[in-house]
């Protein structure tokens, strides 16, 4: 599932460790600015808008891009957490949140991604990885200039081509999901009333 690369740019599926996070937190309309060190960060975005953005930047000698319209601003990540404190639901504690907890036959589906809203990575011990959960519910977009400049420091892995892709369509298919409401029948409204 994990792949080691030594390329310069940054591609969808890479995991960083140890990624510091900082956001702006609002309570009781106090603004403060939170930082969080994440265990994991998964790069999200399209790897084609990510390999474009890199060769923009970084033509050939002798070539001037005509434009700039392949340049990003931010790339999209993913926070992965150690399956263990997530599953006891304390993986955000040291920022005062308190989380779900998981039950067997819930941690079960999550294991073995049947929950649309998580994606499991099973534990590589030859690359240094163990089991980590990402939650879709949970994104970030980081500054891509500000990516680049911890890159090559806390670069970890890379998810292997084929995964990278099945994470990418179960994120976008739960981005794309529709909440609908809940409709009464006509025999319940009658019951009501």
């Amino acid at each position: 599932m994990y792949v080691a690369r030594s390329e310069n740019r940054i591609c969808q599926g890479d995991i960083l460790e140890d990624f510091k996070h900082r956001f702006i937190y609002y309570q009781n309309e106090e603004k403060a600015i939170i930082e969080i060190t994440l265990p994991y960060a998964i790069v999200l975005s399209q790897d084609c808008d990510l390999e474009q953005d890199y060769n923009q930047r970084n033509p050939p000698k002798g070539i001037v891009p005509q434009n700039n319209d392949k340049f990003l601003q931010s790339v999209l990540i993913c926070p992965g957490y150690i399956a263990e404190s997530f599953r006891t639901g304390e993986h955000l504690k040291k920022i005062g949140l308190t989380m779900q907890s998981w039950n067997k036959e819930h941690w079960n589906y999550i294991k073995k991604n049947q929950n649309q809203r998580f994606h499991f990575f099973e534990s590589d011990p030859g690359m240094g990885m163990p089991n980590i959960v990402i939650d879709f519910k949970q994104y970030y977009t980081i500054p891509r200039d500000e990516i680049y400049t911890i890159y090559k420091l806390q670069y970890k892995v890379s998810v292997a081509p084929i995964f990278r892709e099945d994470i990418s369509l179960r994120f976008a298919n739960y981005l794309s999901r529709i909440g609908l409401p809940v409709i009464q029948t006509s025999v319940e409204q009658t019951a009501m009333t």
